[in-house]
Order: structure tokens, then C-alpha cells, then sequence
């Protein structure tokens, strides 16, 4: 049903081959567009997302509070409020379990 094409990429300008099992697993995930960069401007384009914090976000804020069970400094990426508890990752899931 499928067979394999030669597509140009749109960042480098060189040919890279879009093959017919890749071509299929597009379907089956229900893309409905070509690839528009070769493999290896893909795999650019991802390591640049990813080293920003993805997707062109800010790497998120970090607050560091003092554990309400073993008084232990920790960090945390929401702005903690003062009427609650705020535990460190080793007292948190055993307080977990317990809600």
C-alpha cells in the first residue's frame, strides 16, 4: 500500500528517504502530513527543545522551603503558602500514603 519516497528537507535542503513502514506509522497515529525536516534536523530541533526546558518554555522556578516533618531544606517548583505543610521528597510519600 505504501511505498518509499524521497522528501527534501525544509532546515538543510538535502533528500532523505520517507519509507513506506514509517509512512504506515504515521497513519496508524493519524498524522496526516510528510515529515517536513530529515531525521537529523529532527533530532536537532528536539535536543534544542529540550536543553530550553521544551517547547521554548523557561526552566520552571524553584523555591526552597524547610521540610514540616524533618526540618531538612528542599525544593520545590510552586510557591509554597505559609498555612501549609510542605515535606521533602523523602518524608512525602510516606505522608502520601496516608491521605
Amino acid at each position: 500500500m505504501y511505498q518509499d519516497k524521497t522528501l527534501t528537507c525544509r532546515e538543510c535542503g538535502n533528500e532523505f528517504l520517507f519509507t513506506a513502514s514509517e509512512q504506515e506509522f504515521y497513519a496508524s497515529k493519524g498524522f496526516e502530513n510528510e515529515p517536513l525536516r530529515c531525521p537529523d534536523c529532527r533530532a536537532a530541533r528536539k535536543a534544542q527543545r529540550n536543553s530550553r526546558g521544551g517547547y521554548g518554555r523557561q526552566p520552571r522556578e524553584m523555591y526552597t522551603v524547610t521540610c514540616a516533618r524533618c526540618g531538612k531544606p528542599a525544593e520545590i517548583p510552586f510557591r509554597p503558602v505559609s498555612s501549609r505543610p510542605v515535606y521533602c521528597k523523602d518524608c512525602y510519600q510516606p505522608a502520601k500514603s496516608r491521605w
